[in-house]
């Protein structure tokens, strides 16, 4: 019996546009909740959010059964924490702050099993070959891992086209709030200038091939991103949709308590 077939890789290869969804809750239940929705990839952040592997685990088991595939966001580009992200069973990583055609050689040699790569032979106790019970895992997983960089500074962007010709690496994130602190417009993702780099960058990575990604709360511009050619576009976060929806559902319940003590304040005479 082979790996499982990597649904989103295959998708990306075939250019079908991906929308999915940043998860930093670190909280299966909404994990589950954000898959049951309907979105084509959950991000599983292990760089920004409190995660750790056992949180990891529950998370993916959340979603095991679900229409969305998991991609996991790793702390740090380092073989030692991508082996366990593999070996939990996360098919798909995105490696944040790539910024070298060598880093991103090194990464392919991190998800691959010799002779192509250094990932560790611990596939009996894994769970991503369900603990030995996938019986030609070893031999199958290679082809179903689905390696995403992110480049998030000048320096990434100027190695762009070097890091998209890297066999191995099947989408290139641009991340635009880092992108923009290094440009010099920290917290404004959404400047000209910065959003016009980040334009030039989503055609830079589709004329090599490579399948393009980003993440934007902002609906509308989330639409252009797709209509640039950006194939996997993550939507939003759970973390600023709670935040969002619980401060305004206190200012509506606070607005509607004001309303009714003013109706009720008039003059007698």
């Amino acid at each position: 019996m082979p790996a499982p077939t990597n649904s989103f890789k295959n998708a990306l290869r075939e250019r079908q546009t991906q929308i999915g969804f940043w998860q930093a809750l670190a909280n299966s239940y909404t994990v589950e909740i954000s898959a049951d929705a309907g979105f084509d990839w959950l991000l599983l952040d292990a760089e920004h959010a409190p995660n750790d592997i056992p949180l990891l685990v529950s998370q993916l088991q959340a979603m095991r059964g679900s229409g969305s595939h998991a991609v996991i966001r790793s702390p740090i580009g380092e073989t030692y924490i991508i082996k366990q992200l593999l070996d939990i069973g996360a098919q798909s990583i995105l490696v944040p702050m790539v910024d070298s055609h060598e880093q991103a050689e090194e990464l392919v040699r991190a998800v691959s099993y010799p002779p192509r790569g250094v990932r560790g032979v611990g596939a009996a106790l894994a769970r991503a070959s369900r603990f030995n019970r996938i019986t030609d895992y070893l031999q199958t997983a290679n082809d179903e891992i689905c390696l995403l960089v992110q480049i998030e500074s000048r320096k990434g962007l100027a190695a762009l086209d070097e890091i998209a010709t890297v066999e191995g690496v099947d989408g290139i994130f641009i991340g635009p709030a880092d992108l923009a602190a290094d440009m010099g417009y920290l917290g404004k993702p959404g400047s000209p200038e910065v959003q016009a780099e980040v334009e030039q960058a989503l055609r830079r990575i589709q004329s090599h091939g490579k399948a393009a990604g980003i993440l934007t709360a902002d609906l509308a511009l989330a639409r252009r991103y797709v209509d640039l050619g950006a194939t996997f576009v993550a939507i939003g976060n759970d973390v600023t949709l709670f935040a969002n929806a619980t401060t305004r559902l206190l200012e509506d319940f606070n607005r509607l308590r004001s309303d009714e003590k003013s109706s009720t304040s008039g003059d007698v005479y």
